[in-house]
């Protein structure tokens, strides 16, 4: 078929594609969800099931119906998805269509529209977008004006709860309404401030992107229609991600259409914590009463048995779209499950399976371990140092987060934005200028007193009467530099400008000077600043600086993260979301530990994402999967003794080889033969199959017991009670935590020292 496209600017686009290329290589499934155009339709998209595939030939098809590219709007989640989702389409229909598409982040999508329709809603185009850091900064700035104890009220906490507050659409003053003990009150008093704050420096965080969006939709009806217009055929991808304002900005701009496609995979939303709503694609159907559904089942990645590790892990989820996942691959190994004395056992024994495989048919970049938390990862980097094993870490400092390079990146924002005052005060003495805590004190006095920008009020500096003559010129001087390549700018090309700016700013020649090998990596940090910036331009011709500092702003995590490079990858679970190996470790299945429990027994919705985060790792591996667990770890400079996940008991154990629950199981049956029935009820009642201690491996057992004796009745104890344990002897309880089956004694023992012991399992014996 060759298609005829007039675009905005009348210049006619031509599409050459017939429907046997569109639906080329896609299954039964895929080619169902390609050709369903019209109406909502979510598409429940399985691990490893190419729901990217779908998305990029379902845009072709649309094209290929006459769809013009401009009226598509293609949502993602990472820069690094947009960038792959817009090189495949361009495969499919050329980049004179793919660039018309408007496919980017949440985030990026909306700064753009918020550029274009800044004036509505009060605001310069030139805005400046904070990320974490930044708005860490603007909450301790307000909070030092405004005379917060940071030490009572520590900023980090500050800067949390009014994301959170952001993210569930709660404003400053209902905020304020709300407050009822007195951290509240001070979280609700910097979040007004900062609010104010952020307004005048022009500025907007990350939150404010989705909330200013939302606002700007709801205070103009011409603009909400404009955009409904506009984008007549929405796709949504990674749907179980999206938040309360994503969701209802999607919600309003496909009103009008109800051409909306969602993709998703309800077992992967993990980011309950940041916001994120399983009840969004949950509820999909009951929002669209006429949406069509259809179920990307089969994975290309997996063998057979990680698959039925995997779905029947995921099936004890009460809250979940029922699916199965299946595939043609091979059946593939069984599934390691690795017991270990603690994490230093634990990570040599990881890291020499690693060796043993080397060479023979992995290469190390065919490596990835995952961990719960960061802290699991040190014992596993020694290990790996001394296997003499290269390793990265994703989610270390990242390049744009480093001092050096925010600091040039901060100049470049006050050239785009001068009203940013945290960037002129991040940079005042980047390199010094002679401009004391003092006199900055009275700069910004003077700007608050004369309600004018920091920017006008350094301008002002020669009528200042606190300023000494040498802070005025100091403050005129910065000022002027700033001034001359803001007109540059307007006059010259960005790259010349830029060099020439940060050459003047003598930032460079700082690090230059002190010439350390720390000093020259910083130097060259800049260096590749500049570079990076040339690069930007260079392959965005008809883009501005503030453009090339949106972008920065708006990189996630993920789409900086490294797995190119030929080393072992280790990373958080969380973190490894969208990626997959051959070969996957997943260490630490410990109870407390993973599932992560917080304080007690965990939430039901908290417990079945835990569960959720184990699917996603699972589902990592490509043809070797291996779980372990340490039977004691030091947690806060103690030995405590652990017991394997609650999830491994929800495996089918026809997918895992694992050799302590295999000797769990011949001793019990040896333990039936000897004993008798009537004998073996009297060691349950006493929680034998719940607490083994075979071999020295301390770790609950998985076996059912066939004798249902009555669960024993927990003997109370409390702080002061001399106990004795069949293992440790003669102790004192110091303390306790926990409730129900997770209720623990803390026990100074007279030989062991101190333990934290699950009284379920424990059996101390009280002494009178």
């Amino acid at each position: 078929m060759s298609l005829k496209l007039k675009n905005q600017e009348n210049n006619t686009l031509t599409l050459a594609l017939n429907q046997d290329k569109i639906l080329k290589g896609l299954n039964t499934e895929q080619a169902d969800a390609v050709k369903s155009l019209n109406g909502p339709l979510i598409i429940v998209a399985g691990a490893g099931s190419g729901k990217t595939k779908v998305i990029t030939h379902r845009i072709a098809n649309l094209l290929d119906n006459g769809i013009a590219p401009w009226n598509i709007l293609a949502l993602t989640f990472t820069n690094k998805a947009a960038k792959e989702l817009k090189h495949r389409i361009a495969t499919l229909v050329g980049e004179n269509l793919s660039d018309k598409i408007w496919a980017g982040t949440f985030h990026s999508v909306f700064a753009r529209i918020l550029r274009y329709e800044a004036k509505e809603i009060g605001y310069d185009s030139n805005f400046t977008i904070y990320d974490a850091d930044d708005q860490l900064a603007a909450i301790r700035s307000v909070m030092n004006m405004e005379g917060v104890s940071q030490q009572h009220y520590p900023p980090q906490q500050i800067r949390s709860f009014i994301s959170n507050a952001k993210n569930q659409m709660i404003d400053a003053k209902e905020y304020n309404s709300k407050a009822i003990n007195s951290l509240d009150k001070q979280v609700g008093f910097v979040y007004k401030h900062y609010e104010n704050y952020l307004r005048q420096n022009n500025a907007m965080d990350f939150d404010d992107l989705l909330l200013n969006m939302i606002y700007l939709l709801g205070k103009s009806q011409d603009v909400l229609n404009k955009y409904q217009n506009k984008f007549k055929y929405i796709l949504v991808d990674e749907y179980q991600d999206t938040n309360k304002a994503q969701y209802i900005v999607i919600n309003q701009l496909s009103k009008a259409h109800q051409n909306i496609c969602v993709v998703g995979d309800d077992a992967q939303s993990i980011y309950k914590w940041r916001g994120a709503d399983i009840r969004n694609i949950l509820d999909f159907q009951k929002q669209y009463p006429y949406a069509k559904i259809v179920r990307l089942e089969q994975n290309y990645r997996s063998t057979k048995t990680i698959l039925e590790a995997a779905d029947s892990l995921i099936k004890n989820n009460k809250n979940q779209i029922p699916k199965t996942l299946w595939t043609q691959n091979k059946q593939g190994d069984l599934i390691e499950v690795i017991s270990c004395d603690d994490e230093k056992d634990e990570a040599s024994k990881i890291v020499n399976n690693i060796v043993k495989s080397i060479g023979k048919y992995r290469d190390i970049r065919d490596f990835a371990i995952l961990y719960r938390t960061n802290a699991q990862s040190l014992f596993l980097e020694n290990a790996l140092r001394f296997a003499k094993l290269p390793y990265v870490i994703i989610g270390g400092i990242s390049f744009y987060k480093r001092k050096e390079v925010k600091d040039a990146l901060a100049y470049i924002k006050i050239l785009v934005n001068h009203y940013d005052a945290e960037s002129l005060l991040r940079i005042i003495n980047e390199p010094p200028r002679g401009l004391g805590n003092t006199s900055l004190q009275h700069i910004k006095e003077y700007s608050k007193n004369n309600n004018i920008t920091l920017y006008e009020a350094f301008n002002q500096a020669d009528m200042n009467s606190h300023l000494q003559g040498r802070a005025v010129t100091a403050a005129k001087k910065f000022i002027n530099l700033i001034d001359k390549y803001k007109t540059d700018l307007e006059n010259d090309n960005i790259k010349q400008t830029v060099m020439n700016y940060l050459d003047d700013t003598g930032l460079a020649e700082m690090y230059k000077e002190i010439g350390t090998e720390e000093a020259n990596d910083r130097w060259n940090n800049i260096q590749q600043v500049i570079s990076d910036i040339t690069t930007f331009i260079k392959e965005n011709p008809e883009s501005t600086l503030g453009d090339y500092l949106q972008q920065i702003s708006l990189l996630s995590d993920y789409d900086e993260k490294d797995t190119s490079g030929n080393h072992v990858t280790l990373m958080t679970l969380h973190s490894a979301k969208g990626l997959e190996y051959p070969t996957v470790f997943i260490a630490g299945l410990e109870q407390g530990l993973f599932p992560l429990i917080r304080g007690g027994e965990s939430d039901k919705d908290d417990l079945e994402e835990e569960r959720r985060l184990l699917y996603v790792g699972i589902t990592r591996a490509e043809e070797q999967l291996y779980l372990s667990y340490a039977q004691r770890r030091t947690k806060f400079g103690e030995t405590q003794f652990a017991m394997p996940s609650s999830f491994l008991r929800e495996i089918d154990l026809n997918t895992l080889n694992w050799p302590s629950l295999k000797r769990m199981t011949e001793k019990k049956e040896q333990s039936e033969r000897q004993l008798g029935i009537n004998t073996l009820n009297k060691i349950a009642n006493k929680g034998y199959n719940e607490y083994s201690q075979v071999n020295d491996d301390y770790s609950y057992s998985q076996v059912p017991s066939q004798a249902k004796a009555p669960a024993p009745k927990q003997e109370s104890y409390k702080v002061g009670d001399i106990v004795n344990h069949s293992m440790f002897g003669r102790g004192m309880v110091t303390g306790m935590k926990g409730d129900g089956d997770m209720k623990q004694a803390i026990v100074r023992f007279d030989k062991f020292g101190k333990k934290n012991l699950m009284l379920k399992f424990a059996k101390l014996e009280k002494i009178k």
